[in-house]
């Protein structure tokens, strides 16, 4: 038997390839924003969450080449080492790609831990390469981990309200 004061039902709306590229985009002139002093520490990678976020939920899509090819726009937009945010993305599409169906399993809190370690093994290789360029390892870099980290559940938020329509009633 249907209970009546059930809410509505939410069905998502179909997704477009424009609204995937669009977000991308966005996200690298966020990235491109002038950030100086502890800002920059602090600073979230946002084509990172943008892309894990894509990577979990649509993973025929969004995967592991066009992570790649994110990522040489990032080094380039950086004017980074060439091939440091290739390799870092590609590592963070495939563990987005591989536990997609256990992160979407959770709710956003649950979600945000297993995001915390993809996000931490990204800033890993971030800092690794770092180090092997310039001899020494920046802790402080890992700051940026945990803010992105926190910017997960209203990203997440965000493209799930984006995505959501209601369905009228008879």
């Amino acid at each position: 038997m249907a209970n009546i004061d059930r809410p509505e039902s939410e069905i998502l709306r179909p997704l477009s390839n424009t609204f995937i590229v669009a977000s991308i985009i966005g996200a690298l002139f966020l990235n491109g924003l002038p950030w100086g002093g502890i800002w920059l520490t602090l600073r979230p990678d946002f084509v990172a969450v943008v892309m894990l976020y894509w990577c979990t939920h649509k993973p025929l899509r969004v995967g592991i080449g066009l992570s790649w090819a994110i990522g040489i726009l990032s080094d380039v937009n950086d004017a980074s080492l060439f091939g440091q945010h290739a390799l870092s993305y590609t590592v963070l599409a495939f563990g987005g790609v591989v536990m997609s169906r256990r992160i979407r399993m959770f709710d956003l809190r649950e979600q945000t831990t297993q995001v915390f370690l993809i996000l931490l093994l990204t800033y890993t290789i971030y800092g690794m390469v770092h180090w092997q360029v310039n001899g020494q390892m920046a802790w402080s870099y890992f700051l940026g981990c945990l803010t992105s980290t926190l910017l997960w559940i209203p990203t997440s938020s965000l493209f799930q309200s984006m995505r959501q329509m209601r369905v009228d009633r008879e």
